[in-house]
């Protein structure tokens, strides 16, 4: 009798262990369930958040286009100033998606273009007003716009639909052979029309003696800026080259 006792113990202790094994599975896959949930949300998010960003340098390449039109290089920064600040910056965003795997962007890439653009927007264009006249802020501008709304509006396409064109997907992987060295060509322009400018107002920088016994010079710190487009510029060119063959001979094969 004490051993049939014991087996119906165990036997019992086999049932509740099995149904807490049980009951871990089914959490287990209502947390996964969840995780896809938020992805899903995520990705919806990153659909919406492309196709603002479109349209906002949408905004930006036609008033940078018609104020060239109607008034001249000179005026372009004004005319498109709010707009191509608010969509710079809100670009940060593709950083931190990047991080967290939203995007298949690799982060190596992401994070030295988009900082680029941000010191560019807000360390040059609008901490020196001097320079928001100069003809490379229009060429900076539409290169800029141009290349991203594609980029943003093929990748907002694919999240949403599952494909792109054919069409697409080389303008896509294309456009930058000729944008992309406007654009950086623009951007140290910029920013070496603005040593002078950077030297002259003393902006950013901190002088010895302070209570924290250290020193920065802004204009050392963008002559080192510009030092990094040296190898940056190519390695970033060359990744491009390189992705645009790898997606072209996938899309023949297709």
């Amino acid at each position: 009798m004490e051993s049939v006792t014991i087996m119906e113990q165990l036997a019992a202790e086999a049932v509740k262990e099995a149904e807490r094994v049980s009951k871990m599975a089914e959490d287990t896959e209502a947390v996964l369930q969840l995780v896809e949930d938020i992805r899903e949300q995520c990705l919806h998010g990153e659909v919406v958040i492309l196709a603002g960003l479109s349209s906002q340098l949408s905004q930006v390449l036609y008033l940078a286009l018609k104020t060239l039109n109607e008034s001249g290089h000179e005026h372009v920064y004004n005319a498109v100033q709010k707009p191509l600040i608010l969509a710079q910056s809100a670009a940060v965003l593709e950083i931190l998606h990047g991080l967290v795997g939203l995007v298949r962007s690799p982060i190596t890439s992401t994070l030295p273009q988009i900082s680029s653009r941000l010191y560019v927007t807000w360390g040059i264009l609008w901490s020196f007003p001097q320079i928001q006249t100069h003809i490379l802020v229009s060429s900076l501008v539409i290169s800029w716009s141009v290349t991203e709304i594609i980029r943003y509006s093929f990748f907002g396409m694919k999240e949403a639909f599952g494909f792109t064109p054919s069409w697409f997907l080389w303008l896509r992987y294309s456009t930058f052979l000729l944008l992309y060295p406007t654009g950086i060509t623009s951007e140290v322009g910029l920013i070496f029309y603005a040593l002078p400018y950077i030297k002259e107002s003393d902006k950013y920088c901190i002088r010895m003696p302070n209570k924290w016994n250290f020193s920065f010079d802004y204009l050392y710190a963008a002559i080192l800026v510009l030092g990094f487009y040296v190898p940056g510029s190519p390695h970033l060119y060359g990744y491009m080259l390189r992705q645009r063959k790898k997606a072209l001979s996938k899309s023949k094969r297709e």
